[in-house]
């Protein structure tokens, strides 16, 4: 039964990241669509220009635009809209917000100062992106049409550059003194600095992205930035018990008994098959004892865990499903 209260009772802001590869895009989504079945109106947003969302919930690309891609009616009554942030769009949104250039602003796209500007000024692209997620954790009445959300959840860059791609505000604010910019990475830094954001890594049971997520974590703190969870994805099933895995890594399995029990299951139990299947059993055995070393290195970290398994059909939208009610179950959300 899934617990009545959330892990970060607080957050509305969920960012994602882990190192490439961890399927962290997939954790994501299932988290979206968890926060959805608690009854949570969601938007989960990427920002790496991917369009991993689009695969993920069989859709057609996501414009700069808010879309419908996942109702929860039959597992909770919550929405899950999505946007594909692209740093361009952003920035002429922001100039049409702040300074009204509406089709002036457009005027200077098609000439490519948009483009010059979010390629060549440091951190702007970034400020932009993170920027827009802001203005969508605080819309109020005064953003007429605009959909409220009770939670965001961020596919965000890998753990590799996420410390700098959500600090990116402070270190231009201290470029900007006054004016607009400053006060808008001032406001940002503000909201990802606060309990109401938890960042969550992604990891698999793997030596480097179990340490790169134990590096990303320390300077995530180091920047004044909330760590949420760490989250073991890929998790592989556990087929043997441990008496079972300890003969095998000995070499003490009793080959004679497997045989007969072959036989008695109706399986020719002769020699080839035996060593085949003890081969594999000593595979298997090898691979999840590097596992629970890593799974004890992921404990010392000495933040929150969950572990989602590896599917064995893939990740289709039933699969997330599976997924996003792990996360309930265990109380992530």
């Amino acid at each position: 039964m899934a617990p009545d209260s959330p892990a970060f009772p607080q957050a509305q802001l969920h960012i994602v990241t882990g190192k490439g590869g961890t399927g962290k895009s997939t954790v994501a989504a299932s988290l979206a669509l968890a926060l959805a079945a608690r009854g949570k109106t969601v938007l989960l947003c990427e920002v790496e220009g991917r369009q991993g969302i689009a695969q993920l919930f069989d859709v057609a690309p996501l414009p700069y635009a808010e879309r419908l891609v996942a109702k929860a009616t039959e597992h909770g009554h919550g929405d899950v809209y999505a946007l594909a942030i692209d740093a361009e769009a952003a920035l002429l949104e922001y100039l049409d917000m702040y300074y009204r250039l509406g089709r002036a602003g457009k005027a200077l796209d098609r000439f490519g100062v948009i483009d010059f500007a979010t390629t060549i000024a440091p951190g702007v692209r970034d400020v932009l992106l993170t920027g827009k997620v802001y203005e969508a954790a605080n819309r109020n009445s005064r953003n007429k049409n605009a959909r409220r959300y009770d939670a965001i959840v961020l596919d965000a860059p890998p753990t590799g550059r996420i410390s700098q791609f959500l600090h990116v505000n402070s270190e231009l604010a201290g470029l900007a003194k006054v004016g607009p910019i400053k006060s808008q990475a001032d406001t940002v830094m503000t909201l990802l600095q606060s309990p109401r954001t938890a960042v969550h890594l992604v990891t698999v049971l793997e030596e480097m992205p179990v340490q790169e997520t134990a590096d990303g974590i320390a300077e995530l703190r180091r920047s004044d930035l909330p760590v949420g969870a760490v989250i073991v994805n890929l998790v592989r099933p556990q087929d043997l018990d441990e008496e079972a895995r300890a003969e095998l890594l000995a070499g003490t399995v009793d080959e004679a008994a497997l045989a007969k029990a072959l036989d008695g299951a109706g399986i020719d139990g002769n020699g080839a098959v035996v060593a085949a299947l003890v081969q594999e059993g000593r595979d298997h055995a090898e691979r999840r004892h590097l596992e629970d070393v890593q799974r004890a290195l992921v404990d010392e970290i000495g933040v929150p865990t969950y572990e989602l398994p590896r599917l064995a059909g893939g990740t289709d939208m039933a699969g997330l499903y599976e997924l996003a009610e792990e996360l309930t179950e265990q109380g992530l959300v």
